[in-house]
């Protein structure tokens, strides 16, 4: 391969291990879960996460991040708290994104605040950053765009804050991916992916990964083995399978999901939009300077004469399913499945209610899309009841 190629040849070909010709072109899967400790290699085992095909997918994965090294987990939650685990010590002090994904919420609520974590919610703004930084304050947490609202951070401007201030900056990169924004190229030093989305890409696949320096992933790495956070080398063969394509299914569904906002935006029983792809976003000037492209997630909020439950029950092409990312077009309320877990106080304060929809944009026609969305909003009158 040339020294450095473009993303989209990264996409197939980076870290890629042929065998011997008669195995073909693809990386050769292997399944074993037994390996000879005594042939010089060290100690080689699945939960190690130091399998032939891991090894695959995180050089690929570190390879479209601009990072030196990466993991992959079994589930994009486990990266996260392998990455909080491997890095804090009770008494740390983090500073979190506020209206992040309800998971990463509820983790650092139910489980590393009684552990001993503490945190600040940071409202996005750069000049309300530094006053949040404490004597232990150790990393900051963010998204951009965030779920699932498509709020868009100004990553260069944090990274250095938080550089300025001896803090670790780590992002959630799920939404955006590789294809689309290089948090590391901006200063960040951690990201992390629920690889279940649009890396696996087929909603067939849970896992997760995360991409830094050489000498993070090594911090981390023993508590990703102590958690148990890892995958097996069938499942590592599908991502990196669904990494090759990662780059034309990103570019096409991010074209569909700016083509049915700008249609969605003008249609009378939608209140609001939600995509910094929008010339009227808040957010557009600086998602187009840090972003390649505006991304396949879009949220619109139903008007109040209209019913969400009907609304969902009236489409026939867009799928109401968990879980974002896919090839196929799905729709979710956030308010009864990504940030159910989230309380209701919170949920009121960031406007995520039952209206609220979340579309994740697949590759099918966006007319096809927009008429099935379209037909549903018109059957959806009624008084909805939140």
């Amino acid at each position: 391969m040339p020294d450095r190629p473009r993303l989209s040849t990264r996409c197939v070909h980076a870290g890629a291990r042929r065998g011997p010709a008669e195995l073909g072109l693809n990386t050769p899967i292997v399944t074993s879960t037994a390996y000879d400790y005594t042939d010089g290699e060290g100690v080689r085992y699945p939960r190690y996460l130091n399998t032939p095909n891991h090894g695959v997918v995180a050089d690929r994965i570190a390879s479209l991040e601009s990072a030196e090294a990466a993991l992959v987990t079994a589930s994009g939650l486990g990266a996260i708290s392998a990455l909080l685990f491997g890095l804090l010590e009770p008494g740390d002090h983090v500073i979190v994104l506020d209206g992040v994904y309800g998971g990463t919420s509820d983790l650092v609520d139910g489980l590393l605040q009684p552990w001993g974590l503490r945190h600040s919610t940071w409202d996005g703004r750069r000049e309300s950053l530094a006053g949040l930084i404490e004597d232990r304050t150790r990393l900051a947490w963010v998204e951009s765009p965030t779920n699932p609202l498509l709020k868009v951070v100004d990553l260069k401007a944090t990274a250095s804050i938080l550089k300025d201030h001896d803090v670790l900056a780590a992002i959630d990169n799920t939404f955006a991916t590789p294809v689309l924004q290089r948090p590391l190229e901006f200063g960040f030093d951690l990201v992390m992916h629920s690889a279940t989305k649009y890396l696996g890409g087929h909603s067939d696949l849970l896992c997760g990964a995360l991409a830094g320096s050489a000498e993070l992933i090594d911090r981390i790495r023993p508590a990703a083995i102590r958690l148990g956070s890892s995958l097996n080398g069938q499942d590592l063969a599908l991502l990196d399978r669904s990494l090759k394509t990662l780059a034309l299914r990103v570019e096409r569904q991010s074209a569909n999901a700016l083509r049915l906002a700008e249609r969605l935006s003008s249609h009378d029983g939608i209140e609001a939009v939600h995509y910094p792809g929008l010339d009227e976003s808040p957010d557009h000037d600086l998602a187009k300077r840090q972003m390649d492209a505006y991304g396949g997630m879009m949220a619109f909020r139903l008007d109040a004469d209209r019913h969400p439950g009907r609304f969902l029950a009236a489409l026939s092409l867009v799928a109401p399913a968990v879980s974002l990312g896919g090839v196929e077009t799905t729709i979710c309320q956030p308010s009864r499945t990504s940030h159910a877990r989230v309380s209701s106080r919170v949920r009121e304060r960031l406007g995520i209610d039952d209206r609220l929809m979340r579309l994740s944009v697949g590759i099918e026609d966006s007319d096809d899309l927009y008429t099935d969305l379209a037909r549903a909003v018109e059957a959806s009158t009624g008084k909805a009841s939140t």
